[in-house]
This record gives structure tokens, sequence and C-alpha cells, in this order.
């Protein structure tokens, strides 16, 4: 348009987009070159452009039939593709995959990878279509009968041999979705070329980390989150399938048969509908009518399941224990169908002679039909284990509400389909009575499909009653869906919102020890105080009330609160234990006749006269220096507000250092991700010129007296080959920063099992033999967790130290202590994790 100009800014964007598409051309010549080939070859041939049947397809393609006679095609069918809109789609797939890795990977291994790749996944499913031609699944007919032309199998070789590049998170997030997609496709579509796909993938797994230069890591940790992504991931593979399988009627994949248990779609070709209708089944032919009349709400109808599990893997995602209910449901409504037929098949006079020779005469029914209806059980038996993983509540009365909303929306649509329908019955075939179309209501919500075992009274012949027939249930559902996803998203609160905000509250208003921010991190217990001015947060492991620090509220009621949380855990039943209490709570203990460990040492700033001068502050001092010649600064975020680019990078940092230790991270005093989700908590992020984040750590505020006083260290991350001293660098600059604002002191919080100097002197027997053995126990995790290094590293800041110790009742209970420290610290460690950590700790060379 004449006059018309682009903003600045965007046109900037663009230029930039634009400048960095031709920096990424100029490192993948390989790439470039291969899709030249391509579209020459394809050119070429001038029937590719007039649509008639490819002349170079059986000459190109690799299939059982050009094997062995001319072997050449598993070469020459990566310079073809099966049609033009294979080509482009194809083309485009190995442009972005080569535009990615290329340069990230070099010419040489990027081309290495895709070869061998495509080589492997063309020659492994051909002999693998040829051992199985003759046997009887038909999935196996799919193999024999079909061929491979294209790109896209050295694309995935590619693509899963580049991850092997990337850093821990986005090398499991390829893989994962790689994997996934490639899965699905076999197990329910089941084609030739998906096969060759997958094998091609997992060839570049394997190759990928050689190509790179490092070993294969059979193990490495995974966060929670990432737990959690992967199982959502798994689910919505699962709810995808059967509909991909039911859409595409060639689909022959293992599992294709799963379509008949999580959707009803029926036959929507003219003629396998003529022939359902002739056949013996008025049923499934009026299914099968009723979905073709109503369209596209029908289809919906038909995959309510897979819809529910989709939003519930969105639920999984964020770890919401309702989500987890929801997908725990639907498996097992499938399972009781799956088993409905399974008995269906086994009652069936005509079937029941492939049954009694299921294991014998007829493995490949059993294959086609009987396995995959296991399936949801399986899935099902998988899901429970996964539990722990999402404990993750909504707030109190969130799916009340949403319960209420929903009924009352059915009632309302079903009264509305009742008149509506009466109003307009001669638009149903046969024309129902108003008993006829009462006892309908319940099917408008139910799934259309034939897996229900429902036969439609009626079916509509006209567009209001098609629009009635499906309009109910599609507006639930989507309500529902709506009312779901709403609930995913609502913050996730305490378990007792209302303790939680009075403790809060409480800290504040009057302050505690520097470590009582940690007291608001979710899965703490509270008990308040008979005044209700004061605090104490606590979690129960093997009958031990294990203590977050000090109790909050004002210090003249010290006393009176340790006195009144050990009479109400004796009460109960519990053994009370203070943990990294300070020295004030150690002298009231000390007056019950409790004993005490030193289990910690808080290191201490003050701000107040802080001046990183002398030789003691040199380390300090270089590395403040060497991030300004090189361009690196601090930048103080709240992690919700920060910009999503910052935030991918800490996610990114996080779940390599996780991986790293191939040991589950730790909690209860140790901070995650998570609790960098609090507004109150300051971020500060190293970032230099080109936004690449090389360090970032957390604070927690300090109250006193109403007001903050000062900021704690919590978490703590850096990538690897980053700048070496973001840690110095940031938190002198906090130091420095947080001075000018006015703030009186930092703490650098405490390192577990680490100290300046040994415990203090105890009396022997069993207390003395822990206080030993913790100090074993540090010395001996410090490869794993490097607790002491930290604690090391914070000397070069000069701070005064504060002794935390672990104060208990009785010496006779230290090993159910012991437990429950360990507990708090790792309460989703595995058995496996637990064998591989003691095997590190007792492998310690002395």
């Amino acid at each position: 348009m004449e006059g018309f100009e682009l903003p600045g800014t965007r046109l900037r964007m663009l230029r930039g987009l634009w400048f960095r598409l031709v920096r990424r051309a100029a490192g993948a010549p390989l790439t470039l070159a291969y899709l030249s080939v391509l579209w020459v070859a394809g050119i070429a041939d001038s029937r590719r452009l007039t649509g008639a049947p490819l002349r170079f397809r059986e000459v190109a393609a690799a299939s059982v039939d050009t094997f062995p006679d001319t072997w050449w095609t598993i070469f020459t069918s990566m310079l073809w593709a099966p049609s033009l809109v294979s080509c482009i789609i194809g083309s485009i797939l190995f442009l972005a995959v080569g535009l990615a890795f290329e340069q990230r990977m070099g010419s040489l291994r990027f081309g290495v990878a895709a070869l061998v790749g495509h080589l492997c996944g063309t020659a492994a499913v051909v002999l693998l279509a040829v051992a199985v031609e003759d046997m009887p699944p038909s999935w196996t007919e799919a193999l024999a009968e079909g061929d491979y032309l294209g790109p896209t199998a050295p694309a995935c070789a590619v693509l899963a041999a580049g991850s092997a590049w990337m850093g821990v998170l986005w090398r499991r997030r390829i893989r994962t979705g790689l994997l996934a997609v490639l899965v699905t496709l076999v197990l329910y579509v089941g084609f030739f070329a998906d096969a060759v796909r997958l094998v091609a993938a997992l060839a570049g797994l394997l190759l990928g980390p050689r190509l790179a230069g490092r070993a294969t890591r059979t193990r490495t940790a995974a966060s929670v989150r990432e737990l959690r992504v992967l199982v959502s991931i798994i689910v919505a593979a699962s709810a995808i399938g059967p509909v991909v399988a039911a859409l595409n009627p060639a689909a022959l994949g293992p599992l294709s048969y799963l379509q008949y248990v999580f959707t009803g779609l029926e036959p929507r070709d003219p003629a396998e509908l003529i022939d359902l209708c002739s056949g013996d089944d008025p049923g499934d032919c009026l299914l099968a009518r009723a979905q073709q009349l109503t369209g596209i709400g029908g289809l919906f109808m038909a995959v309510v399941p897979s819809y529910l599990l989709l939003l519930c893997a969105a639920g999984l995602r964020r770890g919401r224990r309702a989500a987890w209910l929801g997908v725990a449901a639907v498996y097992a409504a499938m399972s009781v169908v799956a088993g409905a037929q399974l008995v269906s098949l086994a009652a069936d006079e005509e079937e029941a002679t492939f049954f009694r020779a299921l294991a014998v005469l007829d493995p490949g029914d059993a294959v086609d039909e009987v396995v995959p209806l296991i399936v949801p059980m399986l899935l099902l038996a998988a899901l429970l284990p996964a539990r722990r993983w999402f404990t993750v509540r909504a707030p109190a009365g969130t799916y009340r509400r949403a319960a209420v909303r929903a009924v009352a929306a059915a009632a309302i649509l079903a009264a509305g389909y009742v008149a509506a329908a009466w109003a307009v019955a001669g638009q149903f075939a046969p024309q129902p009575d108003p008993g006829r179309i009462l006892a309908d209501v319940p099917d408008r919500f139910l799934p259309l499909g034939s897996a229900l075992g429902l036969v439609p009274a009626f079916i509509p012949t006209g567009v209001v009653a098609a629009l009635l027939y499906v309009g109910p249930g599609m507006v639930l559902w989507l309500l529902v869906g709506a009312l779901l996803l709403q609930s995913f998203r609502r913050p996730a609160l305490p378990q007792d919102q209302a303790d939680a905000r009075h403790a809060r509250a409480i800290l504040e208003a009057a302050g505690g020890s520097n470590l009582a921010w940690m007291t608001t991190w979710p899965d703490n217990e509270y008990w308040f105080s008979p005044s209700g001015r004061s605090v104490v947060a606590y979690r129960v492991h093997a009958s031990v009330a294990l203590t977050l620090g000090d109790p909050v509220g004002p210090q003249d009621e010290h006393r009176e609160t340790v006195d009144g949380f050990a009479d109400f855990c004796n009460h109960v039943g519990w053994t009370p234990c203070f943990y990294s209490a300070t020295g004030i709570v150690r002298a009231h203990t000390e007056r019950r006749g409790w004993g005490h460990l030193q289990v910690a040492e808080e290191t201490v700033v003050s701000l107040k006269t802080l001046a990183f001068e002398g030789k003691k502050f040199q380390d300090v001092r270089t590395a403040l220096n060497r991030a300004g010649r090189e361009g690196i600064r601090a930048q103080w975020y709240r992690y919700r507000s920060a910009p999503l680019a910052i935030t991918e990078q800490i996610r990114a940092i996080d779940a390599d250092w996780v991986a790293e230790r191939s040991l589950p991270e730790m909690g209860f005093t140790l901070g995650g991700l998570a609790e960098l989700a609090d507004p109150e908590v300051r971020i500060l992020v190293a970032v230099d010129d080109q936004g690449r984040v090389h360090g970032v750590v957390s604070w927690l505020p300090v109250h006193r007296g109403g007001m903050i006083a000062g900021w704690t260290l919590d978490y703590m991350r850096r990538p690897d080959g980053g700048f070496r001293p973001a840690m110095e660098f940031l938190i002198a600059s906090a130091a420095l920063s947080l001075k000018a604002e006015g703030y009186g002191f930092l703490s650098l919080s405490g390192a577990p099992l680490a100290r300046s100097r040994n415990g203090e002197p105890l009396d022997g027997g069993t207390a003395g033999n822990l206080d030993a053995f913790l100090d074993w126990l540090g010395a001996a995790m410090e490869p794993v967790y490097g607790f002491r290094s930290l604690h090391s590293f914070k000397e070069k800041f000069q701070p005064s130290h504060l002794p935390l110790f672990l104060l208990y009742p009785d010496a006779v209970a230290l090993p159910r202590i012991g437990r429950a420290v360990a507990r708090a610290y790792l309460p989703d460690v595995s058995v496996r994790q637990t064998a591989e950590l003691l095997h590190k700790v007792l492998d310690r060379k002395p």
C-alpha cells in the first residue's frame, strides 16, 4: 500500500530476524545442498508437476519388493519424495533442523548423522518387514506392503543426534517430544515410513553422544517438574494416538484397535457406510449415520475421552493432583470398556474358537484385537506409582464450585434439549414422543460410539435436529474443559490456606530468624501458640515433628512457644525436634534437658561498613572487575515477572544442575525453582549483552519489627562454560546494591553438614557417636552435593558465623530423627537413587 511503513521497532525486528536466518543459512551448506538435490531430482521428473503417478517410485523407494535385488534403494530413497506435498513438508522439516543444528554440530558430523540414521532406518525396517512378511497380524502386512521415500528420516536422525549438543533441559524435551510423536505413529498408524523414521531417530540418539565426543549417559536425574512433563507427554500421546488411527482408514498399527476403546469414530467414507449399513448390526449403522449427519459435533462427541485426557495432560504438566485423578478415572473407565469387549469376544460364538486358540493357533488375531485392549489397564497400572509427583492442589472449594456450575449447565441444557427436540420432532427418524426424548437425554451428554454399546433411539435428519443432537453435549464438555483448565491455572495454595496466611502475617509483623522465610514454603504444617502471636512450622516424618528453624514471633514468647509445641507433640505421640535452630532456642531446650548437635553454620555479612578492600577480598574484586570488562551486568528481577528469555534459561540451567548429580534435588531448607515464584523473593541474574544468563541467585526477605531488615541467600545456579566467577560477582553485586538500598545485613545461609569447626564436645554415647557420624557423612557427601565446598566459598566474603543446631528431647530417638531429616531433604528419593547415593558415599576414598 502506498505510503505504508512499518513501525521502526517492528522493522528492526524483521531485519534482525532476516540477518539471523541468513547467518544460519550460511552455516548450513550441507542442508542447502541436499535440499537442492532433492528438488532438482523432483523437477527433473515432469510428472511431479502434472500430478501423475511418480515414474521413479518403484526404482527409488525402499521396500520389501526392492530388496535385495535393488539394495541401493536404501540410499536413493532419501533423494526423492512420494508427492509434491510430502516434498514441501519434508523440505521445511529438514531445513528447520539443518538451520538449527548444522552449524552447532559441524557439517561433517551433521552429514554423518543424517546418512547413518537414514541407512539404519531403511535397512532395519526392510529386514524387519521381510522377516515378518508371512506372519498373521495385520500390521505386519502394512510393513510388507509399504515403502519409504523422502527427507523425513534423515531429519529425524539429525534432530535426535543434534540433541546431544543441547543442555539437559532441551535435550530431554527434544528427545521426549520426538520419540512420543514417532512411537505414537508407529503404534497407532503403523506405516512402513513411520517405522523408518522411528528407527532413524533411535540411531541418531545412539550416534549423537559419540559424534559429540562424550560418553552416553544412561541415567540422568530429572527434577520433579521434568518428570511431570514426561508423564503429561505420555498421556497426551495415549489420547492422540487412537484419534489419529480412527481418522486414518488405512491405519494398521499394533494398537490401532484402541480407536474402538478411546473413540467412537465411525466410517465417514460413503462406500464404507454402505457396507456397514448392509450388515446385520443396525446399531453400528445408526451410529455412523448420526456422526455423518452431525458433522464436526459428532466427531467431537466421539473423542470425548481423548479430549479429557488432553485437558488433564495440561494439568499434569503443572503437577496437579486433580489432573492425575482425572487421568486415572479415564484410564479406569477405558479399562472397564476394554474388559467388556474382551468378555464380548470370549462370549461370541464365532470368536470363541479364536479365543481358545489365542496362544497357539492364531496369535495374529491376538495381537490385532486382544493385546491392544490390555493397554488401558497397563497405562493405569503405570500411572498409579507416579502419584507422588502430582501433589499440587487447587484452593479449597475449586472443584466443588466447578461441579455445581457443570451440573447447573447440564440441567439447563437438558431442559432446553427436551423442549426444542419436541418442537422439531419431525426432523428425527423415527419421530420420537416426549418419553423417548426424555429417555434420550443421558445419551446427549455421553460420547457417541460403539465403545459404550449405545444404539441411538433416533437420529437427526434436519439441520436443527442435528444441532440439537450434539449441541448439549458439546457445550457441556467444552464448559467442563474450560473449568478444568481454569482450575489448573489457579495459583496453588497450601493445604490450609488460613493457617498459611496467618503464619505469614506473624512473620511479617514480628519477624523470626534469618531462615524464617523458609517456613512459608509448601509442605509445612503450622502450630500456633495460645496467644496467636507465635507460630512453629514443622513437618512430620517417622513420627518426628521436625521444625524448620526457630519459632516465629516475639522473642519474649519463645520459651512458652517451645514448651507449648513440645507438649502438643507429646500429646499426639510425636517426637519434637527443632532443626536449624539458633542458640536462643537451644538455651530454652537445655532448660528442659534436651540434647543438641550442630548441623550447620550460618554465615552473615554486615552491610553497614562493607567495603571490598584489602587482600582478603581479592577474589571478589577480581570477579567484579572481570564482569565489567566482559560486559556482564547484574539485573534484579521477580521470577514471575521476568522476561521469558530469562526464565527459560534459568529453567535450563536448573535442569543441567540436577542432571549432573544423577541424584534428586534436595528440599526442606534448600529452595528450588518452585520457591523462586514467590513474589516476595528477589532474584539477581548475571546476564551479558547478548542476553545469555551466566548465573542466578535468589534472596529471601528477613523481617524485623514489621519491616525487611536484610536478605538471606537461597538459590544458586550457574551454567557450565559460562562466566566462571558468576557467584562471586552476583553475591558481591547484591551486597553493594542492597547496602545502597539501606538494608543492614546479608545472610549467606547455612550449608547442611558443613561448619568451620568440629562440633562442640559432647558427652559421648549416642549423641557423641552421631556427631562424629555427621562429620564423616558431611565429608562423604562432599563429592555428591558439595556442601563443604559451598561453605568454604562463602568465606570469601569474610562473614561472621552463627551455629545452627538440631535440638532433641531424647538421644534414643536420634535414629528416627535422622530418618526424618533425610526424608525432609529427600522426600521423593527412590530405592535406586538411595542405593546410588550409598554407593557413592561408601566408595569415597579416604
